[in-house]
């Protein structure tokens, strides 16, 4: 081929590349368009006059099939205190648990989607292995192991008649709610020593394609109620009534309790004058049975200045030994409960003892 002298062949060529290329940019562009017509449409049915606050929305949550449908809560919703607390003490929660693991949490959604965290929140938590891959990278392989470890986790609560309010897709699609449903649940199974707050509730928006538009509905979505409820505890006491029904009368129980324990105590120079806060390192439990028994309790058997969460659930649940061994039953509540500040749990436990030494000297 001389310079300068251009192939016919050559030309044909390069006109067809260009005609290719120049079609497949037309339909990128149109596909982009398409896409945020779909994200428009989406923003302007979330965002209308029943929701104040704008959502922002990623390309994927309006990219619906037909009759398929995404749920998101609303921003309002995660602004609220209750609501951030119940995050928090579930993340601490988990990193607590897997702090051998050298594991740490940090975004409920991101950190949990794969499936590897849950798998070792449930083995260490239940004290068994998963027979799952340790590592999966592509998305068939984190599904598989997600639906392994979900299964495992209906297993144990089906025998308590929990609704399962998530499945693999919701899961590994990063739904909050569903996230949030499954680890309330593995904290009451699993007795953890932690406080949720009760009541907690959220705007939940749910986006559906429906005969090709994007339809929405804002629901209100509970995600905790009492501690009793969720732990299975139906059978209600007196002290669900008092508080239900005559709050007014709760202080002259306090007192009465207040008195009760003081007589024992004042033998030790020591006084009590809240009970919410004065019973939950479990050294005045301890120390009370004592004096009710009759014997002196070794120190060594408890920590008498106890530090840190572990060392004060010790000292209750010690005490929670001795009221046995003295013919009482097993106090309802909870030793985390008691640490935690549950005023109902401690005027539970302090009732009992009342009712059995109260004509002791």
């Amino acid at each position: 081929m001389l310079l300068g002298v251009t192939c016919p062949q050559s030309e044909a060529a390069e006109r067809e590349s260009h005609r290719i290329m120049s079609g497949l940019l037309c339909r990128k562009r149109r596909k982009e368009a398409a896409v945020s017509d779909l994200q428009e449409e989406g923003k302007n049915a979330i965002n209308a006059p029943m929701s104040p606050t704008p959502i922002d929305l990623h390309p994927e949550d309006t990219l619906l099939e037909e009759n398929e449908e995404r749920t998101m809560i609303d921003p309002n919703s995660k602004e609220e205190t209750k609501f951030k607390e119940l995050v928090k003490v579930l993340i601490d929660w988990i990193n607590e648990v897997l702090v051998e693991e050298r594991i740490i949490v940090k975004n409920l959604e991101e950190d949990l989607y794969d499936g590897q965290v849950l798998q070792k929140l449930l083995e260490t938590l239940g004290s068994r292995k998963l027979n799952v891959a340790e590592v999966t990278q592509s998305e068939i392989g984190q599904k598989q192991k997600l639906q392994t470890v979900l299964e495992a986790v209906q297993e144990l609560l089906r025998p308590q008649g929990w609704a399962i309010r998530w499945n693999v897709d919701s899961i590994h699609g990063k739904n909050l709610v569903a996230i949030l449903h499954l680890l309330v649940a593995l904290a009451m199974h699993f007795r953890a020593p932690i406080r949720l707050p009760e009541h907690v509730c959220v705007q939940v928006v749910v986006v559906k394609k429906r005969e090709g538009l994007l339809q929405t509905a804002h629901v209100t979505e509970e995600l905790t109620t009492t501690t009793e409820m969720m732990m299975g505890k139906f059978e209600r006491d007196a002290f669900d009534t008092l508080f239900d029904h005559a709050p007014d009368k709760l202080s002259v129980v306090k007192k009465s309790l207040i008195t009760f324990v003081n007589k024992h105590l004042n033998k030790l120079n020591l006084e009590v004058t809240e009970l919410e806060t004065q019973f939950a390192d479990g050294v005045y439990l301890v120390l009370l049975m004592g004096l009710l028994e009759g014997y002196f309790v070794p120190l060594h058997n408890f920590y008498l200045t106890p530090e840190g969460f572990e060392q004060t659930v010790h000292n209750v649940a010690f005490s929670f030994e001795l009221m046995q061994d003295g013919g009482l039953k097993k106090p309802k509540a909870r030793p985390e409960d008691i640490v935690n500040l549950d005023l109902k749990s401690t005027l539970r436990v302090l009732y009992n003892l009342f009712t059995k030494y109260k004509h002791l000297d």
